[in-house]
């Protein structure tokens, strides 16, 4: 059977593959996150998507497949990544409140012959959020390390008032398109050995 290998750190991301049954091992592949001058946020998550991967397959000792992925959150064509600090990720919150942003997931998989990748686009509406709100979210800590300055998934659940596509995009890795992805591969999903 196909070994698949994760180059991601995302504690969410391994969570949705062993949702689905996919056993895979990590691998550390750090590439330079850095969108280049006027790379449209689209570009940017699929170019991330494929470095991982292929950085991630550059560190194989044995044949493989790796996945890598990546999430932004773009509001108005504008990426709005992981907050610096507490006054970003309110100002970020509060150009959120009340409206409608787009997130977008890049998966790519490469065994060394062959790369394949796609990208999913989710709408996601947030109701209107107070400062004291803002305030109280920030002070949770789930913030810090997330796109956008907020979690789906966790507390920031709270602000979504509407969802139009995948929700696991979302939170990291569309699981239909990418069980789709991985069957190119040759790696089933429902497998019942113990996840990696």
């Amino acid at each position: 059977m196909t070994q698949l290998y994760l180059a991601s750190g995302s504690p969410r991301r391994r969570e949705l593959l062993a949702q689905i049954g996919v056993p895979f091992t990590r691998v550390h592949a750090p590439i330079d996150e850095t969108p280049l001058p006027a790379e449209a946020p689209q570009a940017y998550v699929e170019r991330l998507a494929r470095a991982k991967a292929a950085a991630g397959f550059a560190t194989l000792s044995a044949p493989g497949v790796v996945l890598g992925a990546d999430t932004a959150v773009v509001l108005d064509g504008v990426i709005l990544g992981k907050p610096d600090d507490r006054e970003h990720a309110l100002a970020m919150l509060g150009d959120l409140s009340g409206r409608e942003h787009q997130v977008l997931t890049s998966v790519a998989l490469t065994d060394g012959q062959r790369s394949l990748s796609l990208c999913v686009a989710t709408q996601v509406r947030f109701r209107a959020i107070s400062f004291d709100e803002a305030w109280r979210y920030w002070a949770s800590g789930e913030p810090v390390d997330k796109a956008g300055g907020y979690a789906i998934q966790g507390l920031g659940a709270v602000f979504v008032s509407a969802i139009a596509g995948s929700y696991s995009a979302v939170v990291g890795l569309p699981l239909s398109e990418t069980a789709e992805l991985l069957e190119q591969f040759a790696i089933p999903c429902w497998q019942h050995e113990e996840i990696a």
